[in-house]
């Protein structure tokens, strides 16, 4: 259940983050091998092929990342984020950022893992190719563990507006009141800890991910666009759409050990590769063409976010993809069975509704434009508008 996530990453992050915005603006524009690509009209991008010795390798921190070793929140009271949990090994033949978590049990025999950069991206396209894991590599499974992908902007005061979070989250064996697996996009306006209040809204997928994906999202026109394997799954917009620039993040954590079975289990989480580019919104078959493009180049990492300046790969983006990722679902034959939505009403998991969500999340207001789409409750709910709460799941356009 996306609405009761303690106080999440952001306990340990936002001191990070923070941190490393005010000393570290010493990023490396284009280095090691970008001198390779033409120069053309990429203004702002951040391409990283992850190519690092370990977690101590000095291009790590010149290049605006940090590898988290404070304690705090999100995850298990007492977990430890040590350095040693982040490393560059090569996987299926690539070198890959890895991640790496572990319990016992208690919280000092748990530990989890994150890699950040600067907070200094807004709107734009963000692209990363991530392994997810089901399993553990050792002990026993079960464990309730996010395995993640998203930007971030730090919460200075309970319920602060220009909080902003953009989310992948993989829960390979649930969590937050889910038994199996399930794949969260969650785009936040902002949260307050005690008393909890979550102010976001999510989409989800209830299945395995487990293997290589290629993860997209769109911050563009007031639109966050979410997009699994070329297909777009989540379109949020209205007050959750950022307000102010976030930092990109990557980490591996465990909500809870209530489900640990004994003795400890190690999980793992792989990134091959993560890009950004400013102000461009690129599908994911034309991302996909960009890092083909640096990777013949031979560029293992280039940032010019910030710097008016940068750099393509000589070779050029396509959009000759089979499929339409900007084609959203639709929510099919239901749409003509479903009732249409009543603020009054009782609705109970699985109930679908049909409705057009308003354009501010006031239900008697204006219309979003989006037209009528097919929701299905996630929990029992009361006057709880789809499109505006986590209560609801969007199953596409009627």
């Amino acid at each position: 259940m996306a609405t009761t996530r303690t106080t999440r990453r952001t306990a340990g992050v936002a001191a990070a983050v923070l941190a490393v915005a005010a000393a570290a603006a010493v990023t490396t524009a284009v280095d090691r091998t970008a001198d390779a690509a033409e120069t053309a009209a990429c203004d702002g991008v951040l391409f990283d092929d992850f190519a690092y010795d370990s977690s101590s390798d000095p291009d790590i921190a010149a290049r605006g990342w940090t590898v988290r070793t404070n304690a705090g929140g999100p995850g298990v009271p007492g977990a430890a984020w040590p350095a040693s949990n982040v490393s560059f090994p090569t996987v299926d033949g690539a070198k890959s950022l890895q991640l790496r978590a572990a319990t016992d049990g208690t919280g000092g025999g748990t530990s989890h893992a994150e890699l950040f950069h600067q907070q200094k991206f807004f709107e734009g396209t963000y692209a990363a190719r991530v392994k997810f894991a089901d399993t553990p590599v050792s002990g026993t499974d079960g464990d309730h563990l996010v395995e993640t992908f998203f930007t971030i902007t730090p919460l200075d005061a309970p319920l602060d507006p220009d909080y902003g979070e953009i989310d992948f989250e993989y829960l390979p064996n649930g969590g937050w009141g889910e038994t199996g697996p399930i794949f969260y996009q969650t785009t936040w306006e902002t949260y307050q800890a005690e008393p909890w209040i979550a102010d976001n809204t999510h989409t989800s997928q209830r299945q395995s991910f487990a293997g290589w994906h290629d993860l997209v999202f769109t911050v563009s026109g007031g639109h966050v666009k979410y997009y699994v394997d070329g297909a777009l799954v989540a379109d949020h917009s209205g007050k959750y759409y950022p307000e102010t620039p976030m930092s990109i993040n990557f980490n591996l954590w465990f909500i809870d050990t209530a489900a640990h079975a004994g003795g400890t289990s190690v999980y793992q989480q792989q990134v091959d590769y993560v890009m950004h580019t400013a102000g461009e919104v690129l599908t994911p078959a034309e991302a996909t063409a960009r890092v083909n493009g640096y990777r013949a180049d031979g560029v293992e990492h280039t940032d010019t976010v910030g710097s008016g300046g940068g750099e393509c790969p000589t070779e050029p983006p396509t959009t000759d993809d089979p499929t339409d990722p900007t084609d959203p679902p639709t929510g099919g034959a239901d749409c003509a069975t479903a009732p249409d939505w009543a603020f009054g009403s009782v609705y109970t998991a699985g109930n679908t509704v049909v409705h057009e969500r308003s354009a501010n999340g006031n239900p008697s207001g204006p219309k979003s434009g989006d037209g009528e789409h097919l929701w299905r409750a996630n929990w029992w709910t009361q006057g709880s508008e789809p499109g505006w709460t986590p209560q609801w799941t969007d199953l596409g356009a009627c």
